[in-house]
C-alpha cells in the first residue's frame, strides 16, 4: 500500500509540482494507520501510564481472587459449623483438655460437663451489646467432676447501666452439682484479654487462669442449657451467621475496577491517536474530493 502511494505521487509530479503536492496531501490523509500513527504510545509519558494501568489492573485482579478465596474459606467454615451444630453433645474431655487450645474443627461443637460452679471466681465480660442495649456477659468457672481443671462457662448476657462496669449483680448460680451443655469457643488473643478486677473485654482461658491462679480447660463454653436451670437464666449467645457474606460481590467489584482501568487506557489512547490524525488549519478534511487545478491560457501557452 505504501509503495503504491509513492508511485502515485511520482506520477503526479510529472503532471506538475503544484497539482502533485495538493493531491498527495489529500491521499496521505486517507492513508491507512501505520506504526508512526501510534508512536506516541512509546513516549515516556504513555509508557509510565501503561505501567501504572497494568499494575492497577493486576492489583484489582489479585484483590478479586483474594475475595473469592475468602468466600471459599467461609463456605468451608460454614459447612463445618453447621455440621458441628447438629452433632449431639459430646463429653467435655473428648473435645477439650486443660492447657490445650481449641482445635479449629471443634469450634461450635456442643459438649456436656457436670460439676459445680465456683461463683466467687466469676469474670465479667465488659462492653457487650444486644440489640443496641449495653450490658455484660457473666463467665463462671465450673469445677468439672473428676478433674482438677476449671471449665470456663459463659452463662450469658445481662443488661447493665454501664457496659464497662465490673461491679454487677449477676443472678446466682444453681447450688450443688449442675450439668451444662454448650458450644465450644476458641480463646481470644491480644490486649483485650487482659483481666483487671475480675473483668475483661475478651475471653482467654490462659489469661483468666493466670488471674484466678487456677488450671483451666483450653477455650471456653457458651452455655446453651443447664440442669437445674437456676433462678433467673441469662440471655444465651447468638448462633453464628452462616451466610456467605459479601465476598462474591466484592470480588466482582475488584475485577470490574481492573477491567475499567484497561478500558479507560484504551479509550484515552484511541482519543490521542484521533487528535494526532486530525488535519491542521487549512488542510483538506478527510473524505473530501481532491482539489482540481485550473489552467490559465497563459500557462497553457507557456507550456506549449
Amino acid at each position: 500500500m505504501h509503495s503504491l502511494f509513492q508511485s502515485r505521487c511520482q506520477d503526479l509530479v510529472s503532471r506538475g509540482p503544484c497539482h502533485a503536492s495538493l493531491t498527495c496531501v489529500v491521499a496521505a490523509a486517507r492513508a491507512p494507520v501505520t506504526v508512526e500513527a501510534v508512536g506516541f504510545l512509546f513516549s515516556r509519558r504513555w509508557l509510565l501510564f501503561a505501567v501504572t494501568v497494568a499494575v492497577l489492573a493486576y492489583g484489582c485482579w489479585w484483590l478479586g481472587e483474594w475475595q473469592f478465596h475468602r468466600l471459599a474459606d467461609r463456605k468451608q467454615d460454614n459447612a463445618r459449623t453447621e455440621r458441628n451444630l447438629t452433632l449431639p453433645p459430646a463429653p467435655v474431655d473428648d473435645v477439650l483438655a486443660p492447657g490445650r487450645p481449641v482445635a479449629h474443627a471443634d469450634e461450635w461443637r456442643r459438649v456436656r460437663a457436670t460439676g459445680e460452679y465456683v461463683e466467687s471466681k466469676s469474670i465479667v465480660l465488659r462492653y457487650q451489646t444486644r440489640d443496641g442495649a449495653s450490658g455484660v456477659d457473666v463467665v463462671t468457672p465450673l469445677q468439672v467432676q473428676g478433674s482438677d481443671a476449671l471449665l470456663l462457662v459463659d452463662r450469658g448476657w445481662m443488661a447493665t447501666d454501664n457496659a464497662g462496669t465490673a461491679d454487677v449483680q449477676a443472678p446466682p448460680v444453681p447450688s450443688g452439682p449442675v450439668t451444662v451443655v454448650g458450644w465450644v469457643r476458641a480463646d481470644a488473643t491480644g490486649d483485650s484479654t487482659e483481666v483487671t478486677d475480675q473483668s475483661t473485654r475478651a475471653i482467654s482461658s490462659e489469661a483468666i487462669g493466670d488471674a484466678l491462679d487456677a488450671e483451666t480447660y483450653g477455650g471456653f463454653v457458651d452455655l446453651q442449657k443447664q440442669s437445674p436451670v437456676g433462678a433467673r437464666p441469662l440471655t444465651t449467645t447468638d448462633l453464628p451467621d452462616l451466610s456467605n457474606g459479601p465476598h462474591f460481590f466484592y470480588g466482582l467489584q475488584w475485577w470490574f475496577f481492573g477491567a475499567l482501568a484497561v478500558f479507560g487506557f484504551g479509550y484515552l489512547a484511541f482519543d490521542e491517536r484521533r487528535k494526532l490524525r486530525r488535519p491542521g488549519p487549512g488542510a483538506a478534511p478527510a473524505g473530501a474530493p481532491a482539489p482540481q487545478l485550473e489552467t490559465s491560457p497563459e500557462s497553457g501557452r507557456s507550456g506549449r
